[in-house]
């Protein structure tokens, strides 16, 4: 009997990476923050090289700032947006439903606010959504923990960092793998 690979293990040529609003003034009240942004450059990285496309927002640029010079040097112009949900800003979001790109990864903050509404309209809209654990956090442990089981029970799936990246690659055998392993002996968060 052939191997048959699970449709609910992601796939580089099917993901995307969404960086929901890791700005200047929200990064520093959330404890994790800092901590949150290097998993997401990680991220970036790995996507960078498996050639998965990747976007950010920022939510009402003109109160909370711009995204932070790590994430802001790596993704092109964000998208902003007053609405929570990211999923208003539709230049990134139908580019990758028109290339067949039915896998979202998430990360940014605040997980009980932006994340949170995004990824249930993302699932409403048909797609497959993947919250990356250790790079989303909120400001209160209560309303991230309430969050990540809210979105779980609504569909998404909760993984790594380090398993989006073993996924995308698929294989010891693809040709970024030694790259890849170097991101994942970064320092881990």
């Amino acid at each position: 009997m052939p191997h048959v690979q699970s449709p609910l293990r992601l796939s580089a040529d099917r993901s995307a990476l969404l960086v929901v609003d890791l700005q200047e003034k929200l990064v520093p009240v959330i404890p994790s923050g800092e901590a949150v942004v290097k998993q997401t450059e990680r991220l970036i990285d790995a996507a960078d090289r498996l050639d998965v496309p990747f976007a950010a927002t920022v939510q009402y640029p003109q109160g909370l700032g711009n995204l932070v010079p790590p994430i802001a040097n790596r993704v092109p112009e964000p998208e902003e947006k007053t609405a929570f949900s990211a999923a208003v800003c539709r230049q990134a979001i139908d580019s990758w439903a028109n290339q067949g790109r039915d896998q979202i990864v998430i990360v940014g903050i605040e997980t009980h606010v932006c994340v949170l509404q995004t990824v249930l309209d993302l699932i409403a809209e048909g797609f497959r959504v993947y919250v990356v654990a250790e790079a989303v956090a909120s400001r209160h442990g209560r309303d991230h923990e309430t969050a990540i089981g809210r979105m779980v029970i609504c569909g998404a799936t909760v993984l790594t960092a380090e398993s989006v990246m073993f996924e995308w690659l698929g294989t010891s055998k693809h040709p970024e793998f030694k790259a890849i392993s170097q991101l994942v002996k970064k320092q881990r968060l």
